[in-house]
């Protein structure tokens, strides 16, 4: 029992340490971009084959635009009505937490978008598992950020469940209308901040789930995000390996978060 106990603290030792602002190493290191290494791809290629255009006219969707409301409205709801999202209220959704604003650089480029990043390094991707969106069958889906659009991945036979399992058995998850699920591919942000990058990678996220939270609030919707899930299961639906790697296109699930319209 004692050598039990001394290994849960050692281990809740070492993962305090990710939540400090420095890294301690005996080695010298030289970043990737120090290096003179090439840039990490700032996106994702398109994996799919079936492309759906976004719009970014927002304005009659907007219900809230009093940001001090927002603000007291705010609270993590996890009961949906069956309405259906538009495609539009969904597109300002991942405008809001992903959107490309601008891409500045000739030789190093990086993307400005809604939502700050150490190093405009933006290491993320996101995918949604859509129930009811109007216009969309179900099945997972990945938001192409440069370009503003989305593709179908893949149909996901009896989705709510598998998904409902992937996710903590959190049903309200499985079966919302859109499930926003985060990955990271912390190369992105290795290949400039090398050892600190996953401190950073780990706030960032952060500012995108609150965007998340306030846009829906904007357009009449709730979120609830999760941060508990299983690692395997829930990279196995989205097509990744969860073991352990080096690799610099290594990606896995890291957040995610439930959306849906309210009941009155």
């Amino acid at each position: 029992m004692d050598n039990g106990n001394q290994n849960y603290k050692s281990q809740i030792m070492q993962r305090r340490e990710v939540m400090k602002s420095y890294s301690e190493t005996d080695i010298e290191i030289v970043s990737d971009q120090s290096a003179g290494l090439p840039q990490p791809p700032m996106d994702k290629q398109c994996l799919g084959q079936k492309i759906i255009p976004l719009s970014k006219n927002f304005d009659n969707i907007i219900v809230n635009n009093d940001f001090l409301n927002l603000i007291n409205t705010r609270t993590s709801k996890r009961k949906y009505s069956d309405e259906y999202l538009s495609l539009d209220e969904l597109s300002f959704l991942l405008w809001s937490t992903q959107g490309v604003k601008d891409i500045i650089g000739r030789q190093r480029k990086a993307t400005m978008r809604t939502v700050p990043s150490a190093g405009a390094r933006h290491p993320f991707e996101t995918y949604l598992f859509i129930n009811r969106v109007e216009g969309l069958e179900p099945g997972l889906y990945h938001y192409l950020a440069l370009e503003h659009k989305l593709e179908l991945i893949k149909t996901i036979e009896d989705q709510a469940d598998r998904v409902t399992k992937a996710f903590g058995g959190q049903a309200f998850f499985g079966n919302a209308p859109v499930g926003f699920v985060w990955t990271v591919i912390p190369y992105r942000t290795e290949w400039r901040y090398t050892l600190d990058a996953q401190k950073y990678a780990l706030l960032d996220i952060g500012h995108v789930c609150q965007n998340l939270y306030l846009s829906c609030e904007a357009i009449g919707c709730g979120a609830c995000a999760i941060g508990a899930y299983d690692q395997k299961l829930a990279d196995s639906l989205l097509g990744l390996n969860s073991e352990p790697s080096c690799d610099n296109d290594n990606e896995f699930v890291i957040y995610a978060a439930a959306v849906g319209k309210v009941e009155e």
